[in-house]
């Protein structure tokens, strides 16, 4: 039987889990798909992932790579490998695409969003999706420092301690800090489009910003941020559970 490519698009609430990547004694999401996948394809079935989200982190459009060689028609993969995963985790799409794929390296774009809940009350049926802040965010004074992001820059000092890569100049097509009411308060979202993203990179973004929000820096601030290229010029890291992975492009 033919071998073929087939790309997935996967959809998983990350609180339960110790981020994307296999990692022992800790439940992973690539731990869990590939349990379900070898259940359904065979013990060798294995998948490569597109970003390696952080512990607590969300996607509803993360990307995974298999190679089958399953009866299966690819139309129906996708509920078949749904209903072998956890509540918590689906498969969105699956689509065949060519054997030379290359579900990293030919990434164009991705979109994060992080969302933070201001007012008095902390929003307890979304406590597991949402960085709680009680004060009243300036996000028109956020919006304008997260402009001074966009473009081509070097983010060494928005890439945690723990990246070591040489390379962290990426180029960032749109960062905005947009709001709307709620009940009780205001729903804030942080949306960051880039070709590439540092480790930690979207959620110290966010820390920072929060620092513009609160009234402690002006937005002036962040080109000296970015110029200074260390981690310690920046803001404090925003908790993993505001964050999501919205969708991942090709060519």
């Amino acid at each position: 039987m033919a071998l073929r490519n087939v790309k997935l698009t996967i959809a998983y609430d990350g609180s339960d889990y110790h981020g994307w990547q296999i990692q022992p004694g800790f439940r992973t999401v690539q731990e869990v798909l590939t349990e379900a996948l070898r259940s359904l394809l065979g013990p060798r079935a294995r998948i490569c992932g597109a970003s390696r989200t952080d512990a607590g982190v969300s996607a509803i459009g993360q990307i995974g790579l298999i190679q089958i060689d399953s009866p299966i028609p690819t139309e129906n993969m996708a509920k078949a490998i749904t209903d072998r995963l956890p509540e918590d985790m689906a498969i969105v799409k699956a689509e065949e695409v060519p054997m030379g794929f290359d579900v990293i390296g030919d990434v164009t774009s991705k979109q994060y969003r992080y969302t933070i809940f201001c007012g008095p009350i902390r929003p307890v049926l979304h406590m597991r999706r949402c960085w709680y802040i009680a004060a009243n965010l300036d996000v028109q004074a956020m919006d304008a420092g997260a402009k001074f992001l966009v473009g081509k820059h070097d983010f060494k000092s928005f890439a945690a301690a723990a990246d070591h890569r040489e390379d962290s100049v990426r180029t960032i097509f749109r960062c905005d800090v947009t709001d709307q009411p709620a009940d009780d308060g205001r729903w804030v979202y942080v949306d960051a489009e880039g070709d590439g993203f540092l480790y930690n990179m979207v959620r110290n973004i966010v820390g920072t910003l929060v620092e513009v929000g609160v009234g402690r820096w002006k937005a002036e601030k962040i080109p000296e941020i970015l110029e200074a290229k260390d981690r310690r010029a920046a803001g404090p890291i925003a908790p993993p559970n505001g964050l999501c992975l919205m969708w991942i492009r090709y060519d």
